[in-house]
């Protein structure tokens, strides 16, 4: 079963110099594992490949029920250097919402995960 992580999740994001910070967040404490799981630094790196030009590092929060991700050289030098629309990173966490997952259907079934389109 196909699950957008914006029916999920919700997320934050922001600057800090050249390296935006996402925050993902369960939005039912069960999801939290399945977004540990599936949402990877490998995944993210390659959903925002060509976006961002540095590493990614991931956090987890389990007392949270969140992930936070740095995505090293998405900025451009920043929000005081950069030439980017987005100089301050505002928009990376609606762009990772836009994500979606694979889950197995009896795990979706049991977790009681909404359908993405």
């Amino acid at each position: 079963m196909k699950v957008r992580l914006v029916d999920i999740a919700h997320a934050r994001s922001g600057d800090k110099g050249d390296t935006a910070n996402v925050g993902l967040i369960a939005l039912r404490p069960q999801w939290y594992e399945l977004l540990a799981r599936h949402v990877t630094r490998e995944r993210v790196a390659e959903h925002f490949r060509g976006m961002i030009e540095g590493a990614v590092e991931r956090y987890e929060l389990p007392n949270l029920n969140a992930l936070n991700f740095l995505l090293h050289g998405a900025l451009d030098g920043g929000g005081t250097l950069s030439l980017k629309t987005d100089a301050q990173g505002k928009v990376y966490s609606t762009a990772l919402l836009r994500m979606t997952l694979n889950v197995p259907d009896a795990e979706a079934q049991r977790l009681g995960l909404p359908a993405g389109a």
